[in-house]
C-alpha cells in the first residue's frame, strides 16, 4: 500500500446552499467513510455472499489496514500494537452499542 497525497476531492469539500464550499470536518469524514464501508457490504450480500463472511473481510482488511498505518507495508505490530488496536475497536464497538441502545430508547419513547 502507498500512502495516499493528498488532494481535495468530494469527500473534504461540499457546497453550502448559498453556494460556497468549506472544508468537512474529522467527523464527517469518518461517517463518510463509515458509509462507504457500509455500501461495499451491503453490495457483497446483494452476491449472495453471507453476511458473517462480509463482517469478518471487513474486520480483516480493517487490520491489514491498521497494521500497515502503523508498520507500513514491511512491518508487522507486536503484541502490544495488537492490543491497542483491539483496545480501539472495543471503544468503537461499546460507543456504537450506546448509540444504538439511545436511539432504541427514543424510538419506544415516541411509539
Amino acid at each position: 500500500m502507498k500512502r495516499a497525497k493528498h488532494i481535495e476531492s468530494a469527500y473534504n469539500m461540499r457546497s453550502l446552499p448559498h453556494g460556497w464550499s468549506t472544508k468537512v470536518n474529522d467527523q464527517e469524514k469518518h461517517q463518510y467513510c463509515t458509509n462507504k464501508f457500509i455500501e461495499l457490504a451491503n453490495e457483497l450480500r446483494l452476491e449472495e455472499i453471507d453476511p458473517t463472511l462480509v463482517s469478518g473481510a471487513l474486520m480483516t482488511a480493517s487490520g491489514v489496514y491498521a497494521t500497515y498505518i502503523a508498520a507500513g507495508n514491511d512491518g508487522a505490530l507486536e503484541s502490544s500494537g495488537v492490543d491497542k488496536v483491539i483496545a480501539v475497536y472495543r471503544r468503537t464497538l461499546e460507543h456504537h452499542q450506546e448509540v444504538k441502545k439511545a436511539q432504541l430508547k427514543q424510538k419506544t419513547k415516541q411509539a
